[in-house]
């Protein structure tokens, strides 16, 4: 395989690296990094990517992590799903920093309380879940004056905002109070090569939980 994407079912951030390759039919393969085990944490792990984190992409002699430098890769890669013009570009870094900061740095971290944890609703998911919707209106003000967030076409900030988005049932975020989100996500599946996260990468169901 031409590209190695080291993820697991359950990574929104692995997701957008495996929906954009798909989404751009790359010759990959996704190998399972069994995080709810320890993986990450592994000297051989840690050898690959110090950060102790995923995804990793081995592609051709570079190892890359970080959702948003792979996606900036493999834009360029393949030409496509990229800014058409510098101002264009760095509005599309605009908002992948902003999906960095404020919707999956909020978004990931109540799912994973939420769903993978016996924690239950204490006030830190309190505070994630008020954070993640404030930042869940703001896309939705966006996707409401455009098909998707710089332009008329798709961009990998559009593939990096969606990457949490399609497991509502495990945020416990209420979509409905988000009618252009949905319909922006509804404009996200119906491309070519979209897939759910669950059935795009390996890892679902854990053996474990």
């Amino acid at each position: 395989m031409k590209y190695k994407l080291h993820c697991f079912a359950q990574s929104g951030n692995a997701y957008k690296a495996a929906l954009m390759l798909n989404l751009c039919s790359a010759d990959w393969q996704p190998v399972f990094v069994d995080f709810f085990n320890g993986e990450t944490r592994t000297d051989a792990y840690l050898e690959l990517n110090d950060m102790g984190e995923v995804p990793t992409l081995e592609a051709k002699n570079v190892t890359l992590t970080q959702s948003g430098v792979i996606l900036d890769y493999l834009a360029d890669a393949f030409e496509q799903f990229d800014a058409n013009s510098v101002p264009e570009h760095r509005e599309v870094l605009r908002w992948i920093l902003f999906d960095n900061n404020k919707l999956t740095g909020s978004i990931a971290p109540l799912r994973f309380m939420r769903e993978f944890t016996d924690q239950g609703e204490n006030e830190v998911t309190a505070f994630l879940h008020a954070r993640a919707a404030a930042a869940l209106k703001i896309l939705d003000t966006r996707v409401a004056k455009s098909d998707f967030i710089v332009g008329e076409e798709p961009t990998i900030a559009d593939i990096s905002l969606c990457g949490y988005l399609f497991w509502p049932e495990e945020t416990g975020i209420d979509m409905n109070d988000y009618p252009a989100v949905t319909a922006w996500l509804e404009r996200i599946q119906a491309l070519s090569g979209w897939e759910h996260p669950y059935e795009l990468m390996p890892g679902h169901p854990r053996e474990n939980g």
